[in-house]
């Protein structure tokens, strides 16, 4: 008999679903919910359990993961009466992997603790493809101890696992990622469009360009979108357009200047107002063709 602990899932979207399925993979009993009957059968299909309500998925778990897409659906999901707080049993800990706001993190935190639940902030980075490789990075606020009970989870989910400091330490870090990766996909759009108004063979231009100091991840993973003009969603533009009010939302409460993030977050958000926001952030190279004169 499996001396795992019992683990909820609730979220089982773009990312939700492929780590539940690494967790079943990794010999974990998961029990999950989301509003999509399809994907309830999917992890049916991969060996988990499907349930019929967040109080039905979350009674018996010893940790409970959630994965929703912004601060309004995890509120939804952990507060009220059938939310996770009133259902969840004492001393089960609840590991929230969605990107929101710090401050809705450190409430979450707050709130569970009167109801007995211990609570980590540990949003994730590395898109579709890493959540389906299990190499994540995955950046953890919250109690040194927590962490630890959690670690050998997570680890089962990504590579690089770190404790950022108290509870919404991880949202803060991961709003810095959504930043540098935002900036970071603008730079290489321009570059794309820069390289092909100038007569150069684009794919051995990303390829040497990426193997130097301009080399990154973010060309890593997004090359052949660029190529391919292949914009399905790994990360959609609706979903960075909510993280980059978050970065400059919380920069501006502490202070901090980001005027090249700034700029970016209005790119993004002119893209979403352009009917994108379903589509791939490597789609900012559609705004930036459009901008040139390449694309109505």
């Amino acid at each position: 008999m499996s001396t795992l602990p019992k683990v909820a899932w609730v979220g089982l979207g773009i990312m939700g679903s492929p780590m539940s399925e690494n967790l079943i993979k990794a010999g974990y009993q998961v029990t999950g919910f989301t509003l999509e009957q399809e994907k309830l059968d999917r992890l049916s299909a991969a060996g988990g359990t499907a349930a019929g309500s967040i109080a039905e998925a979350v009674r018996d778990a010893d940790v409970i993961v959630t994965m929703v897409p912004a601060s309004p659906q995890v509120e939804a999901i952990a507060y009220g009466p059938e939310g996770i707080l009133e259902n969840a049993k004492s001393g089960a800990l609840l590991v929230d992997m969605s990107s929101i706001t710090p401050q809705t993190s450190v409430d979450l935190a707050k709130a569970a603790k009167d109801k007995g639940v211990r609570v980590l902030d540990a949003p994730v980075s590395g898109g579709e493809a890493g959540a389906i490789e299990a190499v994540l990075s995955i950046m953890v606020g919250g109690e040194q101890a927590d962490f630890d009970e959690a670690k050998p989870l997570l680890e089962a989910l990504g590579k690089t696992i770190v404790l950022c400091g108290p509870h919404g330490s991880g949202q803060t870090v991961k709003a810095a990622n959504q930043l540098i990766v935002a900036v970071n996909i603008q730079a290489c759009a321009e570059a794309v469009v820069f390289l092909e108004k100038s007569g150069v063979d684009l794919k051995a231009a990303l390829d040497v360009l990426n193997g130097g100091l301009a080399g990154s991840t973010v060309l890593t993973r997004k090359k052949d979108n660029f190529l391919d003009r292949d914009f399905k969603p790994g990360f959609r533009i609706d979903l960075h357009h909510k993280d980059m009010g978050i970065v400059t939302d919380a920069a501006r409460n502490v202070g901090a200047a980001l005027p090249v993030g700034a700029v970016v977050a209005q790119l993004v958000a002119s893209l979403r107002a352009q009917g994108d926001g379903g589509l791939d952030h490597s789609a900012l190279l559609r705004a930036v063709e459009r901008l040139s004169g390449d694309r109505v």
